[in-house]
């Protein structure tokens, strides 16, 4: 029993697509794997619509099988409570994508990038379609800019 339940965590762990924990790795996968890169601004412990995001989009069937084969995925965070709190080195880096990309400071807040720091697209809070259909969107976007 103990092997079948660490075989279906490594199943899972290889099947979906890891959020990246730094820009410079993400840029790196998306030239390496032509893809484009999906950053999303969130406030994780605070943001009712991010927190819904994540769950009912992010953490989605439809999502995660999309952006396994089509993105590389980057997120912002901006926790608030103490304990959630990030090193130094990812507020700072948390705080130049924000410059860059989210100078309104808007909560969430998807920006869909090239490898070279084009915005692509963007959307601003929480999509109102669901999963299936947000994924299907973001899909044809990334394949119109192959």
């Amino acid at each position: 029993m103990k092997t079948l339940a660490l075989l279906l965590c490594c199943f899972i762990a290889i099947s979906s697509t890891p959020w990246q924990p730094d820009f410079e790795k993400a840029n790196q996968l998306a030239k390496e794997k032509h893809q484009l890169i999906l950053l999303n601004f969130s406030g994780s412990d605070w943001c009712g619509p991010c927190m819904r995001m994540r769950k009912e989009i992010f953490e989605s069937d439809a999502f995660v099988k999309m952006a396994d084969t089509t993105l590389v995925l980057l997120n912002a965070d901006f926790p608030r409570t103490k304990k959630n709190q990030l090193s130094q080195d990812k507020i700072k880096q948390n705080e130049q994508l924000a410059d860059k990309y989210n100078s309104e400071g808007k909560f969430p807040y998807t920006v869909l990038i090239d490898s070279k720091g084009k915005v692509i697209n963007s959307w601003d809070g929480l999509p109102d379609e669901n999963a299936e259909q947000f994924s299907k969107r973001v899909k044809s976007i990334c394949d119109a800019n192959k």
